[in-house]
């Protein structure tokens, strides 16, 4: 099933175009990976899809991106309540210099989603359990949050990005920044949160991609150039520069 559905989307920056009529149909609860060259619009397309291109002055967005037939361009859209639903993971870990607890409970307060202390320390075990966290913190939830390992730091901002119940969560790069045994636990907590929330994730690692992913797009100069299922879109693409970026002779 359908989740979020994006038709004809351009993005301009100034008089730069940065995205060219890009359409894909992103499926409820799986893993979609957007792999490409650096600069060819797999972030831009990402930050279409819970409205944080309005922070950019210059930056201008037109076509259709609908979550549950809701038009996410809409003027009359609440961002906020969107970006309840539509959470986000960057490719610095990012904490904020608050305790481990509160970084956790912050999206919460803010939507008003707890109603007692008892209801606030469920959500921030819950969501820590979920972000594969709670054993390596449970005894020091009030110490500062950027005092954490760089993996840990990444499963923290997990942890906060799924505190507020979302149904999609953006990826951007989130294990650029982190070792392999980081990596492979940020991997492991995304197989499990897709049985839960949808995933689109931007990733300049095609073994990861392969790894994580149920269906793949790959973008090249701000055009999405191929779609579809991660097998397929590895072993068998049907355009050439699919071809060509996975292989290596260009990128």
């Amino acid at each position: 099933m359908s989740k979020i559905k994006a038709e004809n989307v351009n993005v301009y920056y100034g008089s730069k175009q940065a995205l060219f009529d890009v359409s894909i149909d992103i499926a409820e609860k799986e893993v979609t990976a957007l792999i490409g060259p650096s600069g060819c619009g797999k972030s831009t397309f990402l930050r279409c899809l819970n409205r944080m291109n309005d922070v950019i002055e210059i930056c201008r967005v037109e076509g259709s991106i609908k979550m549950d037939n809701l038009e996410l361009n809409s003027r009359k859209l609440d961002v906020v309540r969107l970006r309840e639903k539509v959470g986000m993971v960057f490719q610095k870990p990012n904490p904020f210099p608050k305790t481990i607890y509160e970084n956790v409970a912050y999206g919460p307060t803010i939507h008003g989603i707890a109603q007692s202390k008892e209801e606030m320390d469920q959500i921030v075990e819950t969501s820590l359990k979920k972000a594969a966290l709670w054993n390596e913190v449970k005894d020091r939830l009030d110490e500062i949050g950027t005092g954490l390992s760089g993996g840990q730091q990444q499963r923290l901002c997990i942890a906060r990005a799924i505190s507020v119940s979302p149904e999609v969560i953006l990826m951007d790069e989130p294990c650029s920044a982190l070792d392999p045994i980081a990596t492979a636990q940020i991997e492991e907590l995304i197989d499990d949160l897709k049985k839960e929330v949808t995933i689109v994730i931007v990733t300049h690692s095609m073994s990861q991609a392969a790894r994580v992913s149920q269906k793949t797009g790959f973008f090249h100069l701000g055009k999405l150039i191929e779609f579809g299922p991660t097998d397929k879109i590895f072993k068998n693409p049907d355009n050439q520069q699919t071809q060509d970026y996975i292989t290596g002779r260009f990128g």
